[in-house]
């Protein structure tokens, strides 16, 4: 089998391996991109319900998690969330912001790739696509990488970029991280993230008959005192956003963020009435709607099936006048400090994104080349860098993609 000498050989055509063949690419690198899938960019997608959250305005280190997040500083500050709007911005997408600095297409998600896939064309990148990696090995300085399509490649620079094992109907798996362990990187624990949590069936009994009401909540989680290199740093953590009950437990954009933090064992606490202390609220409504049923008074607040299901799980009835001190003290801990510990997440299954991955301190933060391999870089979602919901792990990609591409 004859083997092709090219410059760079990224694994991978998701937005980091997009983005580092197009750098690569414009240097006059010989780039070849390989990708097992059918398409390119299948994550661009389906992301944000087929329009793409392609960055947020907002993007920092403030917004990742990892042993140590502040890796990310440095490719997130030398091709920011501006560079890749103005990129959009060029290829005539157009795009709005729908809340929190969150950015969308306008029309789809499809528009996104086909700027990336235009861009590597224009850069002489050489895209294939159901093809995966059988056999890699070290060449010399390079590596060789005997393809499933019969063929062999010999190449100086091998980026990894087909991030981690979330959504795995869509081919994900944990290839990246794997072949980064057998060249001798350190890869740290990784789970699920972004991802709806789960419970036992006393409280699925009690609550999974909401299915499908959403209310905006304050989702928080004490993070205890944890040994070095756990990848959380102590402390509360809360997210003011949309919640959503299912039929295995809650979901919505607070419950996805708040599952990064979260681990098995520990509890959250939902404020269903942010910025409200309930139990003022209530007493200051006694004057004037005392003699309406406590449902009716907590529909103000709640969807009326969750008012109904909360008052019902209290055990309270009759009218807000007749409740009593305690009693209404009961109902504003369930309004504002409402206490619950899932047994679990739905999974890879469902999750967005894999926490978790190559140790940045295996990696230089400026190129994301491997310091004890020569050759070898890990960019975007296998890295272990992981953003909040909301663009933030596509910008990641873009810069993490672009930091190798200007060096591989």
């Amino acid at each position: 089998m004859a083997t092709t000498d090219i410059d760079v050989l990224i694994v991978g055509a998701g937005a980091a391996g997009m983005m580092a063949a197009i750098e690569a690419g414009r240097r006059g690198r010989r780039v070849r991109i390989i990708d097992h899938a059918r398409a390119p960019g299948e994550k661009i997608r389906i992301s944000g319900g087929g329009r793409c959250n392609f960055t947020n305005l907002g993007c920092g280190p403030h917004a990742f998690l990892g042993e140590n997040p502040r890796f990310a500083t440095s490719a997130l500050k030398r091709f920011t969330q501006q560079d890749f709007i103005k990129r959009v911005d060029q290829a005539g997408i157009a795009w709005h912001e729908k809340t929190l600095g969150q950015l969308f297409c306008d029309d789809s998600a499809k528009q996104i790739i086909r700027m990336l896939t235009d861009q590597m064309r224009e850069a002489g990148v050489a895209l294939a696509l159901g093809v995966s990696v059988d056999r890699l090995s070290r060449a010399g300085e390079g590596f060789e990488a005997a393809l499933s399509d019969g063929s062999s490649l010999r190449c100086a620079s091998l980026i990894l970029a087909t991030g981690g094992k979330s959504i795995p109907k869509m081919g994900a798996t944990g290839w990246a991280c794997d072949t980064a362990r057998t060249l001798g990187l350190r890869v740290t624990d990784t789970r699920p993230a972004l991802v709806p949590l789960t419970f036992e069936p006393g409280f699925l009994e009690t609550w999974s008959g909401l299915a499908g009401v959403a209310v905006e909540a304050d989702v928080s989680h004490q993070t205890p005192k944890l040994a070095p290199r756990s990848g959380r740093a102590a402390g509360t953590t809360r997210f003011r956003e949309g919640l959503l009950f299912t039929h295995r437990g809650l979901s919505g954009p607070s419950i996805l963020q708040i599952s990064s933090y979260w681990r098995e064992g520990e509890a959250i606490t939902v404020d269903l009435m942010p910025g409200t202390p309930a139990l003022e609220w209530l007493k200051g409504l006694k004057p004037t709607d005392g003699r309406k049923n406590v449902t009716t008074v907590l529909s103000r607040a709640l969807p009326q099936r969750m008012a109904d299901r909360t008052a019902g799980h209290l055990g309270l009835t009759g009218n807000l006048a007749d409740l009593s001190d305690k009693a209404l003290g009961r109902l504003a801990d369930q309004l504002n400090r409402w206490t619950i510990t899932p047994v679990g997440s739905e999974g890879y299954r469902t999750a967005e994104v894999t926490l978790g991955g190559v140790d940045t301190a295996e990696l230089d933060q400026a190129t994301m080349a491997a310091k004890k391999v020569p050759g070898l870089y890990v960019i975007g979602e296998a890295v272990d860098i992981t953003g909040w919901l909301g663009g933030y792990n596509f910008q990641w990609a873009w810069s993490s993609g672009w930091a190798a591409g200007q060096v591989a």
